[in-house]
């Protein structure tokens, strides 16, 4: 508040620019620097792993080759008269035009398509059969013919014609494919096709294509009416079955006489009252070998028995019915096997006759094709001997009409189309210059994207233009500084950048100030954390210095640390002053609930007297301003530390009973917005703002951040002192 009798000056403007008016910072390139530096570690390692994606991607891309031939149009010196005959001269550049397009139209590459040999579509297959799944099929060489880039080259009748493949070898050959079909477009679409040579060729050549067909139709009926693919296939596959059949009857054969040899044997020893488990079929069959174990161990069981027991002994009779129970189950099996041994028997004679009466058939077979072959050798001849009498009159065709026409075709090639040496793409030196040119965008991108979406404050831009208030100064980060000197550094005396920071500060405050002494100043933040504690202690010590009386007062209730940086108690003070009655003291240094504390030369304390979470009842009290007021005739100066803006209103409350106000802001802290929106809840509280004190800023960020130009010259002066 202001002194009796002394008016208070007229309130600044909300902002520089206004209240709501939208600010646009204008950055130049020193701005832009300092963003880059600053965003290093965040935009180089996106920037890296960018372009290094897209670098391998680039670099995986399926090599492709290209091959270019020429050809040269030539304009010839002679007049077509005959409107029989088609001008195919290249005149102008529409001709020239003409033929471009014509070269690279569907009609060309189909040409192209239906002129590829079976060893032409394995060399353009041959790159998609490396890679390909065992027993997949490569796609269809016509499907990899795309459509040549042709191009006239400037004031000449010169074109070249570039065919793309992954094969070397495969672009040289589509690029050379599409000069010889263009050329035999040419000649086939020239006039002079009537006389009489070509006329006779043209009729014998569809008589014998007739003939042909004829021949060759005879030969598939007779085919399809004996079912035959071919002559020579249809006595394979008789022969195979021939081959086939004599192998099977030969094991059946064989497997039926060892069947039948061993059922004599067992008939015979049957006959002969031999023991037919000496059988190896037999005594091999089912159980029979395990039932002839257990009998042997209940014979064994019995003889040792019977030397103990007598016959009619249970132990005697339960044995000697297990032996009957077990040799009844061996003689079953043995019949078993031997119906099992008959039954195969049967089955093996009656697969003989089988295969007997099917080899017999394919003998048949054999013989009746040896009487279809003369025939067919027959038609086969003649089909044979029509087609290539076709074929000869449709080359010596062509041979007439290319001969007649080739003096009308204006065109010639010029130099055929080489397999490259390498791919076109990926071309690495392309790659390597956009990758750089990618890892510089990205970054910067990165950077300066970040630096507009990041709304902390930053720069003394930020404070004096967005915010639109004074910048009272920038404290140094005090790493360096243990945490028991930050708070008393001014008055350590000592010569060091924070010291120094604090004094620029208290002639910022002084010259910003248009109040006389005494007066009330509040310190507030938006965020704990900030350093207003260590300001307003620093703040006090500077005025102290300079004769002024102060008090330092900590009304951060919820959150008291005055006390402990000065290492006092905390049982008197504000909370114990309000709790014994709230008298205002003629003389404060007496009250014992107050508990006033020098602590330097002209520097007292006034401590919080504990913690409250409601100090409100306190603040709002009308007697906490009358005590301010009370205060003002016993100091110069009171500096209030205040709780932050964000956390609690007590500031708002505080701002009510002084007569200015210092913002603190931490560097890359608190948002610009959310500074802006309690500095203008401050100003309605109809107190002075003095300015903001940017905190927290390194000696490197001062000196690229700050509008200060000084700072080299004091680190210089300040160095060579020490």
């Amino acid at each position: 508040m202001s002194s009796p009798g002394q008016p208070r000056p007229a309130k600044q403007p909300a902002s520089l620019h206004g209240n709501d008016e939208q600010i646009v910072e204008r950055r130049t390139l020193r701005d832009y620097y300092i963003i880059l530096r600053e965003r290093v570690w965040i935009a180089l390692p996106v920037a890296l792993l960018v372009t290094l994606i897209y670098g391998y991607l680039q670099a995986k891309e399926t090599p492709m080759y290209s091959a270019t031939a020429t050809m040269q149009f030539e304009r010839p010196e002679r007049i077509v008269t005959s409107e029989q005959v088609v001008d195919t001269s290249v005149r102008s550049e529409f001709d020239l035009g003409t033929y471009i397009q014509t070269l690279g139209s569907g009609r060309i590459r189909n040409m192209v398509a239906q002129s590829l040999t079976a060893e032409d579509a394995l060399i353009l297959q041959r790159p998609y059969l490396k890679n390909a799944a065992p027993g997949s099929t490569p796609p269809p060489a016509a499907s990899l013919i795309s459509s040549p880039d042709v191009r006239s080259i400037r004031n000449s009748y010169l074109i070249t014609i570039t065919a793309q493949n992954r094969d070397a070898e495969g672009a040289a050959l589509i690029a050379n494919r599409f000069v010889e079909q263009f050329m035999r477009y040419l000649i086939e679409n020239v006039g002079g096709k009537n006389e009489f040579a070509v006329d006779y060729l043209h009729t014998r050549a569809e008589e014998l294509r007739k003939e042909s067909d004829i021949a060759e139709t005879k030969l598939q009926d007779y085919k399809r009416k004996n079912n035959l693919v071919s002559l020579s296939a249809s006595v394979d596959i008789v022969a195979d079955r021939l081959r086939t059949i004599n192998t099977a009857l030969t094991a059946a054969r064989l497997e039926r006489i060892k069947y039948d040899d061993l059922i004599n044997q067992i008939e015979k020893m049957k006959k002969d009252g031999g023991n037919l488990l000496e059988v190896g079929y037999i005594s091999s069959y089912g159980t029979i070998a395990n039932l002839k174990a257990q009998l042997a161990d209940l014979n064994k069981q019995q003889s040792i028995l019977s030397e103990r027991y007598l016959e009619r002994h249970p132990k005697m009779i339960d044995v000697a019915n297990a032996i009957d129970v077990v040799t009844q189950q061996i003689n079953r099996n043995v019949e078993q096997s031997i119906a099992d041994l008959r039954t195969q028997f049967i089955n093996l004679a009656q697969a003989e006759k089988s295969y007997e009466h099917e080899y017999r058939e394919a003998e048949k077979a054999q013989l009746s094709l040896g009487d279809l072959s003369v025939v067919f050798k027959s038609l086969e001849n003649q089909a044979t001997v029509a087609k290539t009498n076709y074929i000869q009159i449709l080359d010596r065709l062509n041979q007439t009409t290319t001969s007649k026409n080739l003096e009308n075709v204006p065109v010639k090639p010029l130099d055929r189309a080489t397999p490259p040496g390498a791919p076109y793409t990926p071309n690495f030196q392309n790659i390597g210059k956009t990758c750089a040119f990618l890892f510089i965008a990205v970054f910067c991108g990165i950077a300066i994207g970040l630096s507009f979406l990041d709304d902390r404050v930053k720069s003394a831009w930020d404070i004096e233009s967005f915010i639109g208030v004074n910048l009272l100064g920038i404290i140094p980060e005090l790493g360096d500084v243990p945490d028991a000197d930050r708070h008393t550094m001014v008055n350590n005396d000592k010569n060091s950048l924070g010291s120094e920071s604090f004094l620029s500060v208290y002639s910022s405050v002084k010259i910003q100030s248009k109040l006389d002494f005494p007066k009330a100043i509040l310190v507030t933040s938006t965020i704990p954390g900030e350093g207003k504690t260590m300001i307003s202690s620093n703040l006090a010590a500077s005025f102290s210095r300079h004769g002024k009386r102060v008090l330092l007062i900590d009304c951060d209730m919820r959150r008291p640390m005055l006390h402990r940086h000065f290492k006092l108690t905390n049982e008197q003070g504000l909370i114990a002053w309000f709790e014994a009655g709230a008298k205002i003291p003629s003389d404060p240094f007496t009250d014992p609930a107050l508990g006033i504390v020098k602590s330097e030369e002209n520097l007292y304390l006034l401590r919080s007297g504990g913690r409250s979470k409601s100090p409100t009842e306190l603040l709002e009290n009308p007697v906490f301003g009358q005590f301010i007021e009370s205060l003002k005739h016993h100091f110069d100066l009171i500096v209030i530390d205040s709780p932050p803006m964000g956390a609690v209103t007590d500031a708002l409350l505080i701002s009510e009973r002084t007569d200015e106000i210092i913002y603190v802001c931490r560097f890359n802290r608190a948002y610009r917005k959310h500074i802006r929106l309690y500095i203008k809840n401050l100003k309605e509280s109809k107190n002075e703002l003095l300015g903001v004190v940017l905190n927290g800023l390194s000696p490197r960020r001062i000196e690229y951040y700050s509008n200060y130009r000084y700072y080299r010259s004091y680190k210089k002066y300040y160095g060579s002192q020490s």
